[in-house]
């Protein structure tokens, strides 16, 4: 999707880089509908686009020193939406898998009611867990879990070899079990989805 650029443009970018709250509410009110609009064709969400809105002009004003540096904003901008729908849609997917994963394993073993895993519970001893882990470990696991990517992909965007990831990965993963039985948990369905 193309669209056309405001009047003096990069000038605009440049004040915004400045901390120009005006400038950033100029851009703001002019892309902002462009944004939803590409949004929603991507995700065909009103909700996700929504969140693309805020999300991508959240990370433009905390990443607006960058913006001097920037020629085609039009473009720029396209690559955030495109990027960030894609990321959102990832993690949509990935949450339903999770539910599906947990949903069918309860339902093949016909567990009593009282034995189900509540799904919220365990999802917050996993961030409990993932919080408390060193902040190498959490970076990795969270883009490679979490974000989805694939350990190449994670040693790139952390500047370190796909070797170090792995190597995280594996004592994160580690230290993830560890928790859960520390503290008298075992969910099968979780435990492979997450931790595998």
């Amino acid at each position: 999707m193309a669209i056309k650029p405001l009047i003096d443009e990069n000038e605009l970018l440049d004040k915004i880089a400045s901390d120009d709250q005006y400038s950033f509410t100029v851009l703001f009110d002019y892309y902002h509908q462009y944004v939803f609009t590409f949004g929603r064709k991507l995700t065909r969400s009103d909700e996700i686009a929504e969140e693309i809105v805020q999300d991508i002009f959240l990370k433009i004003w905390f990443g607006r020193d960058k913006l001097r540096n920037i020629e085609n904003f039009g473009a720029y901008l396209n690559t955030l939406v495109r990027n960030h729908a894609f990321n959102l849609l990832r993690h949509v997917a990935i949450s339903e898998r999770v539910t599906n994963e947990i949903t069918s394993s309860f339902t093949d073993r016909d567990v009593h009611s009282e034995q189900v895993l509540d799904y919220r519970e365990t999802l917050k001893m996993l961030d409990q867990a993932v919080e408390g882990l060193p902040l190498q470990q959490k970076t990795v696991y969270q883009l490679c879990h979490r974000d989805g990517l694939k350990y190449d992909e994670a040693a790139r965007q952390m500047d370190i070899s796909s070797a170090t990831v792995h190597y995280h990965m594996k004592l994160a993963l580690q230290a993830i079990r560890g928790h859960f039985k520390k503290n008298g948990i075992a969910y099968p369905a979780l435990l492979m989805f997450f931790l595998k």
